[in-house]
């Protein structure tokens, strides 16, 4: 039975009030320039990539049509963000409509989870290239890689909507969101009654991504290093291990902001100041190194963008 001194607010018509980044002015109008900055060179960088991976015949192979997917996840989770961060900077209003924010959350999610799933499609496109080259092109057609972009996509987009429809059930109790950003368990937190079905599905899909994505980059990266190490052709191996370097580093540099993000919460004595500092690196960082990291170390791209950019 809920206490009579806990106030209840209207599902859906209550204005949420994010964690502010604790700038004031005149201290916010450079970090709106920056905000600004940063979003606009992301969304230049990985258009650039996307142009070129389309105009470009010689990139539409598997490998390629697959990282297609990840800029265009890096600018959905960056344009979840970044628009509405600098808006709040610039007019310090850091209120946001129950929809918004939930819709920012589901983006934000749907970035999180997608990203996983990229970089595991990807981890097994080098796998079946590297250790199994005499059936590549019979594994990887191309109704096969729609199927597998599909699947891909339809994962993220499900497991994800049904974590936010969770939360169309319960009332809220609060309207300040501890986060700069709005997502799941700050959502839960506000709501009254019992949580524990959301509490046990974010859960669940958080171990499911995590568990596959790790158990197939591991798996397959040592099944490649094996197969590099054992081969006799040395420029084949020195072109398979930079390749497969370059998406290692990148799911590196996106599961260290997840976890820097993740221990920030949980550890005691952590400066909230320091947690909104991961949570923003977790939205700003793989974005923005990201499409450097392909543009300038995978040789078919770089060659394509200098030609693009002449």
């Amino acid at each position: 039975m809920m206490s009579s001194n806990v106030s209840v607010y209207p599902f859906f018509s209550s204005a949420l009030t994010l964690e502010s980044l604790k700038l004031s002015p005149p201290r916010n109008y450079p970090a709106f320039i920056f905000g600004t900055l940063a979003y606009l060179v992301i969304v230049f960088f990985n258009t650039v990539v996307l142009s070129v991976i389309v105009r470009s015949k010689d990139l539409h192979k598997p490998m390629y049509i697959i990282l297609f997917n990840m800029p265009l996840n890096d600018l959905m989770g960056a344009t979840a963000f970044f628009p509405q961060m600098v808006f709040s900077l610039v007019t310090q209003n850091i209120s946001l409509s129950h929809i918004a924010c939930i819709l920012q959350g589901v983006l934000i999610h749907l970035y999180g989870a997608g990203a996983l799933l990229i970089l595991t499609a990807m981890a097994y496109d080098r796998y079946v290239a590297i250790c199994r080259p005499l059936r590549y092109n019979s594994i990887f057609t191309n109704g096969y890689l729609i199927k597998l972009i599909l699947l891909m996509w339809a994962l993220d987009l499900s497991l994800i909507l049904i974590l936010f429809t969770l939360l169309t059930r319960p009332q809220l109790c609060g309207t300040q969101i501890h986060d700069p950003f709005c997502n799941n368990a700050a959502l839960v937190r506000l709501t009254c009654g019992d949580t524990r079905v959301n509490n046990y599905y974010g859960l669940f899909i958080t171990a499911f991504f995590q568990s596959l994505s790790l158990s197939v980059v591991i798996y397959t990266y040592l099944q490649i290093l094996r197969a590099c190490m054992s081969g006799n052709k040395t420029n084949a191996r020195s072109k398979a291990l930079h390749t497969c370097a370059t998406h290692l580093v990148v799911f590196l540099i996106f599961e260290g902001t997840i976890l820097f993000n993740v221990l920030s919460y949980r550890m005691q004595g952590v400066s909230s100041s320091l947690s909104r500092f991961f949570a923003v690196m977790m939205l700003a960082f793989p974005p923005f190194v990201n499409p450097l990291i392909y543009g300038l170390k995978t040789k078919e791209i770089k060659q394509k963008i200098v030609v693009f950019c002449k």
